[in-house]
């Protein structure tokens, strides 16, 4: 059984960055969606401002990685949250996901915490850390948040509804409410999260693929 050390990456893991960015970037690729690239100098950026979460094999071998956005002290998000192949199906993700909303908190006690995904196992972990799902109007309104998302191939869609919907799901982590969500299991959620995530995936890219074909033809 591999043992795992996660800790807040400091300049010892900016040496890491390169293959962080490259698996980011494989992974959108395989699911076709999510954020596509950020660069090795965006990782080493994260790193060195004290917002990153670095996952290691007891082999000392690189296995998971997740670093916080911030604006101002009203909202922050976990974000690039990407775990090694080799380390995939054994709670890792979890596990660095955690870590990252610890620190987070700690960094920014007041500000409601939030994130977009496409992914089950994402909303798994989201809601077991007490994130419920919200609309887009109660996220951030920041433009830099929004230009993050260019990179998604899917990003056609949340300009055309202007930004009210997409193929994520938008969750949101409120310090200042107690919600009851976050004391339950994930088990009581799935159903419903699996289906909405579904129907919503089938809905806009069929609409929007009437709305391709239209376009085409004229």
């Amino acid at each position: 059984m591999t043992d795992f050390k996660i800790v807040v990456a400091t300049s010892d893991h900016t040496k890491y960055a390169e293959e962080i960015s490259q698996l980011i970037e494989s992974s959108a690729a395989a699911r076709g969606t999510g954020i596509a690239k950020r660069s090795p100098e965006y990782i080493v950026k994260k790193i060195e401002e004290g917002k990153a979460v670095i996952a290691l094999s007891d082999k000392g071998e690189f296995a998971g990685f997740c670093y916080i956005e911030s604006w101002g002290e009203k909202f922050a998000a976990n974000s690039g949250l990407i775990i090694s192949e080799n380390f995939r199906q054994m709670g890792l993700a979890m596990k660095v996901k955690r870590k990252a909303f610890e620190l987070s908190r700690k960094k920014f006690p007041n500000a409601k915490l939030f994130g977009l995904t496409t992914s089950l196992a994402v909303m798994k972990i989201n809601s077991e850390l007490g994130y419920r799902p919200v609309t887009f109007s109660e996220l951030t309104d920041d433009e830099q948040f929004w230009k993050g998302c260019q990179s998604c191939v899917n990003y056609d869609i949340l300009t055309r509804t202007n930004r009210k919907h997409c193929l994520c799901t938008g969750m949101l982590y409120d310090p200042v409410e107690k919600y009851k969500h976050q004391r339950k299991t994930f088990k009581e959620y799935k159903g419903k999260y699996a289906k909405w995530l579904k129907a919503k995936r089938d809905f806009l890219l069929e609409k929007f693929k009437k709305v391709s074909v239209f376009f085409n033809i004229f």
